[in-house]
């Protein structure tokens, strides 16, 4: 048994749990574009903190054909700059770091999902940080070893940050030699990783880890390790006549449907306990770290001409989050802030989210509701990236924040425009990749995580 990892991008669906039909012309109405994205987190999508653009490493499983075709789409449609290989803006390697030959695509239903996951991280990039640069590292399937060994390729060519919109469930019984072995893929000191805390809610490893390890639901590494930052999910509406124009709940289950999908926090089996976490009431380390944009139900805006039907898609999941916070990291200058220490030191620039959950945690309610300070699924906030940009250089839109004089960078929001508003079309949704295998072969818990270093998965 070697374990496969999951990727946590989840399409939106009508009521009716019927996938809404790909628009091959424009954005879906309601869906979340670049313009919303940008007025929401205080975002001045001309303003780098650095002097070159920052490399953002995105770490995805199999081949996908388009991949910079969509993202030319994607990018035309809001007026981004042009991102594309031959003028150095997008590199794609394969799990080695050479550009030839690249994994072949995803035949299956499932594992063509995986094109989803990485269409969705490459524009929740491009939405954060027009400026970025983007390397794609594709694994040769979801074998934990290829995708693990992805991480380390994208820190040794260079990253500045590096997100992972996947994971797996963590399970009883490996041994401290074999979880550090796992744990030395993630360790790259002054490169932040981050990784998505999942998109099946609260995780009960304190009450039931028998159901855990035999549901295969438990606490998703690497979002549980100890190198690596863990990003939570919520639900993102606007709110006319609020100072932020925006408001932010946990990300929550559809009422009667957890299958659904709501954003991910647990207590890991074997991460120590930070010490950031003083509220946690878990006694080793909990997720999630920090939040962002992830209901399907108010999804975002994406390009995908591979997948079912092709086209413009609503989409959601921690899987949207891992990667818009990466790129947020990387555009302020805090790209080799590799603990979430830094998050916890700097919640004067969050937005905290204090309403919704994730789930059913009885008295360990820090674990799945959100509330003033740090909690399960939203970790200490949201950022307000007008907050964490040098002076001069934040701000967004047409009001006070143009930033380019000294000290008035932070700004307001007034300038941005919208793609549509952010109505829900649905409050069903569906993953929108898989697994890869059920139950027990999700698991971190691999008796032979020593001997598959050397080989790839087949």
């Amino acid at each position: 048994m070697t374990g496969r990892f999951r990727c946590f991008a989840r399409i939106q669906t009508h009521r009716n749990n019927r996938r809404i039909t790909p628009d091959a012309a424009a954005p879906l109405a309601g869906s979340l574009g670049p313009p919303d994205l940008q007025s929401a987190y205080n975002i001045n999508p001309t303003r780098l903190a650095t002097a070159t653009p920052p490399t953002v490493a995105i770490v995805d499983a199999f081949g996908y054909t388009s991949l910079a075709a969509d993202l030319a789409v994607y990018r035309t449609q809001y007026g981004l700059p042009p991102c594309t290989v031959g003028n150095g803006c997008l590199t794609i390697v394969n799990q080695d770091g050479q550009p030839t030959p690249l994994p072949a695509q995803g035949t299956t239903a499932n594992d063509l999902g995986w094109t989803v996951d990485t269409a969705l991280d490459v524009d929740m990039v491009s939405a954060a940080c027009p400026l970025c640069k983007i390397l794609v590292v594709q694994s040769a399937n979801a074998g934990g070893n290829n995708l693990e060994l992805g991480v380390a390729t994208a820190a040794r060519l260079g990253a500045t940050v590096i997100s992972n919109s996947w994971g797996g469930s963590e399970a009883p019984g490996v041994s401290a030699t074999a979880f550090a072995q796992e744990e030395a893929y993630f360790n790259h000191p002054n490169i932040a990783v981050f990784a998505s805390s999942g998109d099946h809610g609260y995780n009960n490893t304190v009450d039931s880890p028998a159901n855990v390890q035999a549901n295969g639901t438990g606490p998703n590494y690497p979002a549980t390790s100890q190198y690596v930052i863990a990003v939570g999910a919520t639900r993102l509406v606007k709110a006319p006549g609020t100072a932020r124009g925006w408001s932010e709940t946990a990300w929550a289950a559809t009422a009667g449907k957890p299958e659904n999908g709501a954003g991910g926090s647990a207590c890991s089996l074997y991460t120590a306990k930070p010490a950031y976490q003083t509220a946690s009431p878990c006694t080793k380390k909990a997720t999630a770290d920090i939040a962002a944009v992830g209901d399907p139900g108010t999804g975002v805006a994406v390009y995908n001409s591979t997948s079912v039907g092709g086209g413009w898609l609503s989409v959601g999941g921690t899987s949207a989050s891992s990667p818009f916070v990466a790129a947020i990291f990387a555009m302020t200058g805090n790209g080799a802030q590799t603990s979430a220490q830094f998050v916890a030191n700097n919640v004067a620039k969050l937005w905290d989210v204090t309403s919704g959950n994730n789930g059913t945690c009885g008295t360990q309610t820090l674990l799945c509701n959100a509330a003033t300070g740090w909690d399960g699924p939203t970790g200490f906030g949201t950022p307000n990236v007008g907050a964490f940009m040098p002076a001069g250089t934040g701000g967004t839109g047409t009001g006070t924040g143009g930033g380019t004089g000294p000290g008035n960078g932070n700004g307001s929001n007034n300038g941005a425009g919208s793609s549509g508003g952010s109505g829900d079309n649905g409050t069903d949704i569906t993953g929108g990749c898989s697994a890869g295998g059920t139950g027990a072969g999700l698991l971190l818990g691999v008796a032979l995580l020593g001997l598959r270093r050397r080989r790839r998965d087949a």
